[in-house]
């Protein structure tokens, strides 16, 4: 189970996931990411699967199951909490860049009028926990102690590590999941080929991912998924009165927590 809260790097940590767990099936140059988005690769458990009302039966699709979830850990099903065979990867991003990622997949989607628009509402909604998943200290604390408390059941991965070393960060999800990779493998470039395969710049410029679009809670363009990918990118939208304030609710709501994130690019 893949979890986030949204505009966290879900379709970054699905092309990634998805890709070390099938690639004894698919060899990078005939991967399904090529020609299929990756959230129809791994859909999400609230959004498609249960959609009105509907009652898959998850046990007849095919092995190795990946779904994602945006849902606070506290609200996962009990047959996935109590389930010692399912495992869950949660990736954090720092809440500045989370808001600025929504404001602007909510703008390239028609969600909101225009890029001249006051933020000052949407973003007191999100300084205080006005979201359709809850709060963002909530839903980051809520999953990192879960990882504290039982690191073989949850993976808790920040964006920004990812950023700075994506090598490092394959391996790390192939080991929890139980694909890792042979030293064969490794001295045959596997590891940077998955990364490459999956990095941004390659997913933004595929047909598949420049066209079409997806029906999650409305429909969004498949392009929007896609837009900058950085870290720090909040400098262009945050004014500096609002950055501070959301980096003293970080540390307020999450200071005691162990959880550090970065802030910046470096």
């Amino acid at each position: 189970m893949l979890a986030t809260m949204p505009k966290s790097g879900t379709t970054w940590l699905k092309a990634l996931t998805f890709s070390i767990v099938n690639r004894n099936n698919h060899s990078v140059d005939e991967s399904p990411l090529l020609f299929s988005n990756p959230h129809y690769l791994v859909p999400f458990l609230e959004i498609y699967l249960y959609k009105d009302g509907n009652i898959p039966d998850i046990d007849s699709m095919p092995c190795p199951r990946i779904l994602a979830t945006h849902l606070p850990y506290q609200f996962l099903p009990s047959s996935i909490l109590d389930c010692s065979n399912c495992r869950i990867i949660y990736l954090c991003r720092n809440p500045l860049d989370v808001f600025t990622s929504v404001l602007q997949f909510l703008l390239q989607n028609g969600r909101i009028s225009s890029p001249s628009m006051s933020i000052d509402v949407p973003f007191e909604q999100f300084c205080q926990g006005i979201h359709p998943y809850g709060p963002f200290w909530d839903h980051c604390l809520g999953y990192w102690d879960a990882s504290l408390k039982n690191p073989q059941k949850v993976l808790f991965l920040k964006y920004e590590d990812l950023k700075k070393d994506i090598n490092s960060s394959v391996k790390k999800i192939a080991d929890f999941l139980g694909y890792p990779f042979s030293a064969e493998e490794e001295e045959a470039g596997l590891v940077e080929e998955i990364a490459m395969l999956c990095s941004f710049e390659n997913l933004k410029n595929l047909d598949c991912n420049k066209e079409g679009e997806i029906k999650a809670a409305f429909r969004a363009k498949h392009s929007s998924f896609f837009r900058k990918a950085e870290v720090g990118d909040w400098v262009n939208v945050l004014t500096p009165s609002m950055a501070n304030r959301l980096e003293k609710l970080f540390q307020e709501k999450l200071g005691e927590s162990g959880l550090t994130l970065e802030f910046n690019s470096k």
